[in-house]
């Protein structure tokens, strides 16, 4: 029985503690918060203890859960992974860039088990790609998303564009050659919205837009490559391919197109979206990859590196504002 305590249990660590009562073969110690009134909610609710330190509940845990806001990250990981305790922490990987390369540091030489919540990486839409050959050179992304005060301690970049960061590093797998950004804060004193171009080595080219200001939500990312159109809807959970010739599995129709080189075969395919709890099921990667001794699925690297990047983009930004 693997033991689990988490620290922070506001809006999305409360979806956490849901979570990892579905997950067998965890017992939940308890929980760290320092919101008297938000605590004494969650101790009726889950009937779950509640410790007067991080260090306390962590020392009676295997693994820790930090929820807390972004400025806390590194304060708790550190004491979590020097108490020899595996530790999953939601994203960004730390505050800045100096605690993040203090954690990888930490990560190594601790041999012990270091996961980030990018949660989108589990997100049932891009899961339903993982037979589909991604090797594109264009990328076009758009996350929008309704103000709310909540989380507004960090930037739109660190906020939601991170998110986006994660997923096209993880798939473009080639080294930043150039970034240029704009951003403006509207709503509070970091950027709200922001665009971003990404260039990479192998020639790809990435165009994000964030907004937390918009009317209307949206989470979309598409993929370009040769002979190829991917389309990713995160929000509605859907995938789309279009590519010369079949690219098999169900759920393809072709029309036929003419060119100058001849007649091609267009087919578009949607592939199965399988129905998913995203935070679930980064919850249990995370819980497989101690039971089993495996690397998890979302590195204290990978972390670092979405970080990295977003703190580029941020300088960016500052830089022109200068």
């Amino acid at each position: 029985m693997l033991k689990v305590g988490v620290i922070g249990v506001g809006h999305l660590g409360k979806f956490h503690l849901n979570n990892w009562k579905e997950i067998e073969d965890v017992s939940l110690t308890g929980f760290f918060d320092t919101d008297d009134k938000n605590a004494q909610q969650v101790e009726e609710k889950y009937q779950l203890k509640r410790y007067e330190t991080a260090a306390l509940l962590a020392d009676e845990c295997d693994a820790v859960d930090i929820v807390a806001p972004t400025p806390y990250h590194f304060e708790f990981c550190e004491m979590a992974l020097k108490k020899g305790k595996h530790v999953f922490v939601e994203k960004p990987l730390a505050n800045t860039m100096d605690e993040a390369r203090a954690l990888v540091k930490l990560a190594k030489e601790s041999n012990l088990k270091f996961q980030v919540g990018h949660v989108e990486r589990f997100n049932p839409a891009f899961l339903a790609l993982q037979e589909t050959d991604l090797n594109p050179m264009f990328i076009e992304v758009h996350r929008l998303a309704q103000f709310n005060p909540r989380g507004t301690d960090v930037s739109v970049i660190l906020d939601l564009m991170i998110h986006d960061i994660d997923i096209i590093l993880h798939i473009v797998k080639s080294n930043v050659s150039y970034i240029s950004a704009n951003g403006v804060a509207v709503m509070s004193d970091t950027p709200d919205i922001a665009n971003v171009r990404i260039e990479f080595d192998n020639g790809c080219v990435a165009n994000l837009t964030s907004s937390r200001i918009s009317m209307k939500k949206m989470r979309k990312i598409r993929l370009f490559q040769k002979d190829a159109y991917i389309g990713i809807d995160f929000l509605d959970k859907k995938a789309e391919v279009i590519k010369i010739d079949s690219p098999g599995g169900k759920s393809v129709f072709t029309f036929d197109i003419e060119t100058n080189h001849g007649k091609k075969t267009i087919a578009v395919a949607n592939p199965v979206v399988a129905d998913g709890n995203a935070i679930l099921m980064e919850l249990q990667a995370f819980k497989n990859a101690i039971v089993n001794n495996e690397e998890t699925p979302v590195t204290v690297i990978d972390g670092f590196r979405a970080m990295e990047v977003a703190h580029q983009i941020l300088e960016k930004i500052n830089s022109r504002q200068r």
